[in-house]
């Protein structure tokens, strides 16, 4: 898949010139990390790091799609960056692009909760996650790269 140049700026208003080639097998890689971590937290019953792992997995997957176009943002979420990229790919792989936005969208929260818990509610992050949800967040980071690698590599 062709990408374009790209520029953004660190956190002290630096200019960064970013290789989107690299971008993206950057955030591929990160992404694969990730759904390692969570398969291998998931299978020693350490939920919580399995669900913080999957949402990891899901935003870089995310990302890697966003770099063909045009650098990522540090947002948790950008399935709204996936929509906004969408026309400059290909009209076949707009369906699982909204697929992978979707996914995006519904772990994002995760984030968050895997840090903090829920204080109002005396929650920390461990008491939050059980297998169920945990099993559920680590299915949908495998769809995501797989999804992304569609989406990359081709077919439908």
């Amino acid at each position: 898949m062709e990408t374009c140049e790209g520029e953004a700026k660190n956190n002290r208003g630096i200019n960064l010139k970013i290789n989107p080639e690299s971008e993206v097998k950057y955030r591929v890689k990160l992404a694969k990390g990730y759904l390692e971590k969570a398969e291998k937290f998931y299978a020693t019953e350490d939920y919580k790091e399995s669900v913080e792992a999957s949402q990891l997995a899901v935003e870089n997957a995310a990302k890697a799609v966003i770099a063909v176009a045009r650098i990522p943002s540090w947002s948790h979420d950008p399935s709204s960056e996936l929509l906004e990229i969408m026309d400059k790919l290909p009209k076949n792989k707009w369906k699982m692009i909204e697929e992978l936005a979707k996914l995006v969208h519904e772990l994002a929260p995760e984030h968050g909760l895997t840090t903090y818990g829920k204080p109002s509610e005396g929650l920390t992050p461990w008491e939050i996650y059980d297998k169920g949800k945990a099993l559920e967040a680590l299915k949908k980071s495998r769809k995501a790269l797989q999804l992304t690698r569609k989406i990359l590599h081709g077919g439908n």
